[in-house]
């Protein structure tokens, strides 16, 4: 992965997130920002800093399992690790622009390992 790729921008997100470095975050973010979840539709870049960023403390790591990068887009879906020990898989669209991350779209997953057995579904447990 080139260091002036859009993947490797989002790495670099990912790993300040969980090293809590926010110096570098703000770097990363670009002034015009906004973040999208199933909690938070397009909040500005303040807002995040605001309500997101403290959840950083409680991440021990990512483990990023797949990065698909297309026209400034980069999809990717990533376990975390949390310092308590939990585990979830989540996936991001984060749109690049000008060396900074302009957008994030955040889809929550499911609980690692997972709580459904498997071929069932969650009614069925």
């Amino acid at each position: 992965m080139s260091e002036n790729s859009a993947a490797h921008l989002v790495s670099s997100l990912f790993a300040a997130f969980s090293n809590g470095d926010r110096e570098t975050a703000e770097r990363l973010i670009a002034p015009d920002f906004h973040f999208t979840s199933p909690f938070d539709n397009g909040i500005d870049r303040a807002s995040y800093f605001a309500i997101c960023w403290p959840n950083s403390g409680s991440i021990a790591a990512f483990d990023l399992e797949h990065i698909l990068e297309a026209g400034g887009k980069v999809a990717v879906t990533y376990v975390a690790r949390t310092q308590d020990g939990r585990c979830f898989r989540n996936t991001e669209v984060m749109t690049c622009r000008n060396g900074q991350i302009a957008a994030v779209e955040v889809y929550f997953g499911w609980s690692v390992p997972h709580q459904v057995p498997p071929g069932c579904h969650v009614t069925e447990r």
